[in-house]
């Protein structure tokens, strides 16, 4: 009994809950101002200390 009512539950509102937090990576990523922390992110690596 209770592993068809996680089952269904995962099935469900998981899916939903997985959906909704990949949508939500994604607009973080592409916010107005990303670009450019991302670019000085990249850039670290290369700099000379």
């Amino acid at each position: 009994m209770t592993y068809n009512l996680m089952r269904a539950f995962a099935d469900s509102w998981g899916l939903v809950a997985m959906a909704l937090f990949f949508v939500g990576c994604i607009a973080f990523a592409l916010r107005p101002g990303s670009r450019r922390l991302a670019d000085e992110a990249a850039r670290i690596p290369l700099e000379d200390e």
